[in-house]
């Protein structure tokens, strides 16, 4: 019969674990997490900062002082397992799959909606079902991706392995094995540098096509502005040319009436 742990051991083992995964500087869980050349981990952009302020090279709870600005890089290890607490402190909202969206290839029954697809399994996981594929050790190692549907999409079709390197030349993507094959001699990255990479070129057309649209409306606004003043000079035009028409019509009737006075006085002297 195994024995319970009591209940105060339990929260103190919880205080302590994520104490654990606290960082020293900003006193919250570790965000890329780096490790110093004396052992002390911080956050990436805690400790940069914190080195920035000092303009002194020492790690903040041994004091060590460095001659150098030490390169640091993001400790995968600890930050995969930081991940790993964060979501058993705050635990994705478990709900069944959506139109549009990808079930869990596991759940029987409700099908919950799936957080990431495995291409070595083959398989799509909500996060209750993904779990052992951050404990188990040989698990850890599989190609986790954000959930897709038709999966086998993503191996090749030549050699039935994951996808994983994008061909310059033909333009394809392409598994290890085609490296060694149709595509030894080809320019390969993987694709996600290919991804980020287009990523990048399309934020960048994104933009030119944003100031285009920007410089067409404001031609556009130029244009329109330009009709409203033709418009208003056209309508002061035509009141000037009525006040004209006007002015002319009174001197005509008035030169008239001038002359008709002046016969009637031209007749009056010869009577």
């Amino acid at each position: 019969m195994q024995s319970r742990a009591p209940a105060g051991t339990a929260s103190l083992s919880s205080l302590l674990s994520e104490k654990q995964f606290q960082c020293s500087i900003c006193l919250d869980i570790f965000t890329s997490p780096v490790t110093t050349p004396c052992g002390h981990n911080f956050c990436m952009a805690c400790i940069g900062g914190y080195w920035d302020r000092k303009c002194l090279y020492e790690c903040p709870l041994c004091l060590k002082q460095f001659k150098r600005k030490p390169k640091l890089h993001i400790n995968t290890g600890l930050r995969q397992i930081t991940e790993q607490f964060k979501r058993k402190l705050n635990p994705p909202e478990e709900r069944s799959a959506q139109p549009g969206e990808v079930p869990c290839d596991i759940c029987t029954g409700r099908k919950l909606r799936a957080v990431k697809s495995c291409l070595v399994c083959m398989a799509s996981y909500c996060q209750t079902h993904l779990e052992p594929h951050e404990r188990v050790k040989t698990l850890t190692r599989h190609k986790l991706i954000e959930p897709v549907r038709d999966i086998e999409d993503r191996l090749c079709k030549k050699h039935q392995r994951v996808l994983e390197l994008f061909c310059k030349e033909d333009l394809i993507c392409i598994c290890h094995f085609c490296t060694e094959t149709d595509h030894k001699t080809h320019s390969t990255v993987t694709l996600e540098e290919e991804c980020r990479k287009k990523k990048a070129q399309l934020g960048e057309t994104e933009a030119e096509v944003q100031q285009k649209v920007q410089a067409r409306l404001k031609k556009v606004e130029e244009i329109r502005q330009s009709v409203e003043l033709r418009k208003l000079g056209a309508q002061r035009e035509a009141e000037d040319s009525e006040q004209v028409f006007r002015a002319l019509v009174c001197s005509i009737e008035r030169s008239q009436a001038e002359l008709l006075e002046l016969i009637e006085e031209s007749g009056g002297e010869a009577g």
